[in-house]
């Protein structure tokens, strides 16, 4: 098998570097099974796909903006702003909610979809999500 076909394996030492986290970091994760990792005899492997899975991404307020003008399958930004027909409205309704409470438990929903890709994606109103959640957490 040519070398071009095989995984890039690191090793402890090369996985703490490319995270630039301690190795002490490392094994703790490994105890903690929070990071994959491969025994291959008695040592221990990383693909670098197990690394990147460890790094989490925290959007800002103006990126989750730009994201809802974004196809989140293709990444087209011509993405066309709708509804989902169907015999009546479509709501989200959050499982914390409880069905006897005097307001509107429903969030109302709109739909966007890709003219690249045909991908349709719903969007709920996060305001209204909020107050539900507050309002629940009150009681």
């Amino acid at each position: 098998m040519p070398s071009s076909d095989r995984p890039d394996w690191y090793t402890i030492k090369d996985a703490a570097a490319y995270l630039e986290i301690g190795e002490p970091t490392l094994y703790r994760w490994m105890r903690e099974k929070k990071i994959t990792f491969r025994k291959v005899g008695d040592s221990t492997r990383f693909l670098q796909e197990d690394l990147d899975a460890m790094v989490r991404v925290f959007p800002s307020e103006r990126d989750a903006q730009t994201a809802l003008h974004l196809c989140p399958y293709c990444n087209h930004d011509g993405i066309v702003d709708g509804g989902v027909q169907s015999t009546g409205k479509i709501y989200f309704r959050p499982r914390e909610t409880k069905f006897w409470t005097f307001r509107d438990g429903n969030v109302e929903m709109s739909a966007k979809m890709c003219p690249q890709c045909g991908g349709v994606c719903l969007v709920g109103d996060t305001h209204k999500l909020k107050a539900l959640r507050k309002e629940k957490s009150e009681k």
